[in-house]
């Protein structure tokens, strides 16, 4: 039979080519494994938390919202000179405190005419508020006990730290993760010293 030439009206059916349906799988499952890997990168490298309170500047300001890295501890220790958020006394209740890590496991910390001494070197942070008036539990000598923290915001004046009994040394346990950029406001954007 011969085919004629002309119009048509005879529906031909589309055939989806397996490629076609493979292609939209990979494609989902793409952007699955995206956004689970981005959720994990969030949750362990990206929380967000607002400082509250006067106890870091100029370092952070009241209400500036950090980044907290909560991985970071899982496979190193806190070092002298981070900025660490934690819960005093594991208090669940608590807000977290935002304070710069002055002492490590094992050192001695202790207070003198207004300065930080750790073993027996001053500890500055270079933020021109080393200076304080109140040196609280650390105007003895303390020996650093293992997994131990002594703490101190860097406007020292108004700092509630390791030097209140209420606060103390911090736990390792307590520690929530690393502050390391504040995001927002922009006029403070960029990491943290």
């Amino acid at each position: 039979m011969r085919k004629r030439k002309g119009l048509s009206f005879n529906r031909r059916r589309r055939v989806i080519q397996p490629s076609v349906i493979q292609n939209i799988f990979i494609w989902i499952g793409e952007c699955v494994l995206a956004f689970a890997i981005g959720c994990v990168l969030v949750y362990y490298f990206m929380t967000s938390l607002t400082c509250v309170g006067q106890a870091m500047e100029p370092t952070v300001g009241s209400g500036d919202q950090v980044l907290v890295n909560r991985f970071i501890y899982s496979l190193a220790s806190p070092k002298a000179g981070d900025v660490v958020v934690f819960k005093p006394n594991g208090n669940v209740n608590a807000h977290y405190y935002m304070r710069r890590v002055v002492g490590v496991p094992g050192d001695k910390v202790q207070i003198i005419e207004g300065f930080v001494y750790v073993n027996g070197e001053v500890f500055e942070t270079g933020t021109g508020n080393e200076k304080m008036d109140f040196a609280g539990v650390a105007e003895e000598e303390i020996t650093l006990g293992k997994n131990e923290y002594f703490v101190l915001g860097d406007n020292r004046s108004v700092s509630e730290d390791s030097r209140n009994a209420d606060i103390g040394m911090v736990r390792k346990q307590d520690i929530y993760g690393l502050a390391w950029f504040v995001r927002y406001p922009w006029e403070n954007f960029g990491r943290i010293p």
